[in-house]
């Protein structure tokens, strides 16, 4: 599945404002990657971190529990990372989700997948550079070390997906293949039609195209996106600078109770 912000929609220009201070009445819903964390050259390389396990206690604690983290990591790599302590997670872009009553619901892997796999890792062992993360209905191929492969990590991508009837999803130095189904913004519907979100107005904070898709569904709902970082177009009202600016908007939310 390839992305396209809509021009319409879209705004290019970067001196978009911070967003306001959280009010009563929101609901919440993160990105990890870029957003609560860092980007770094292996996901794998993220690990718990007691400041930010704290932050999300306070968050929610203030929003009654209205707090949801949507990556695109698995979900057993997000509970290692945020120790289980957030119950409402989206994981895979969407295409796996635990509710807040802790139930989960996953896409089917598609049988091609499997045979995909076995090419990208004959591929990525031809490349140290490389890293392949399997996420169940969606298998990701890294190239941050070794953005030289970017286009032959496109390509092969491209192709396994026309091969196996399959869709492929571009992020920030990543490709992934995936099955069909959910994304971030259909999680996010989903979400909100649940206890403890339904009723309440959704605010999704991401840094990457993929979030694009949080963004519009935010909106569609009577909330509003927030882009971290420089990226644009984006169809997002608000931006933060970096993860640090991020961080900072968050705690100051967590303790505005």
């Amino acid at each position: 599945m390839s992305m396209h912000v809509n021009p319409m929609s879209a705004r290019a220009r970067a001196d978009l404002p911070a967003p306001p201070a959280l009010a009563d009445g929101v609901a919440l819903f993160t990105d990890l990657d870029g957003t609560l964390a860092p980007l770094v050259d292996n996901p794998g390389l993220v690990k718990p971190d007691a400041g930010r396990r704290r932050m999300l206690a306070r968050l929610q604690r203030v929003l009654d529990g209205r707090l949801a983290v949507v990556s695109g990591r698995g979900l057993a790599d997000l509970d290692r990372i945020l120790e289980h302590d957030v119950v409402a997670l989206s994981a895979a872009h969407g295409l796996v989700r635990r509710s807040a009553d802790g139930v989960v619901r996953a896409a089917p892997r598609p049988a091609a997948l499997d045979d995909a796999r076995d090419a990208l890792e004959a591929f990525v062992r031809a490349d140290r550079g490389l890293l392949l993360e399997d996420k169940g209905p969606a298998i990701a191929l890294h190239y941050r070390r070794s953005p030289a492969a970017a286009e032959a990590c496109q390509d092969l991508v491209r192709r396994l997906a026309t091969a196996g009837d399959l869709l492929v999803q571009q992020g920030d130095m990543v490709i992934e293949l995936r099955a069909p189904g959910p994304d971030k913004g259909d999680a996010l519907r989903a979400f909100m039609a649940e206890p403890p979100f339904a009723g309440f107005m959704p605010v999704f904070i991401g840094d990457d195209l993929t979030d694009e898709h949080g963004f519009g569904a935010a909106a569609d709902l009577g909330g509003f996106g927030v882009v971290v970082g420089a990226r644009r177009p984006t169809t997002a009202l608000y931006a933060l600078a970096d993860v640090a600016a991020a961080l900072d908007w968050f705690d100051a939310a967590s303790r505005a109770a």
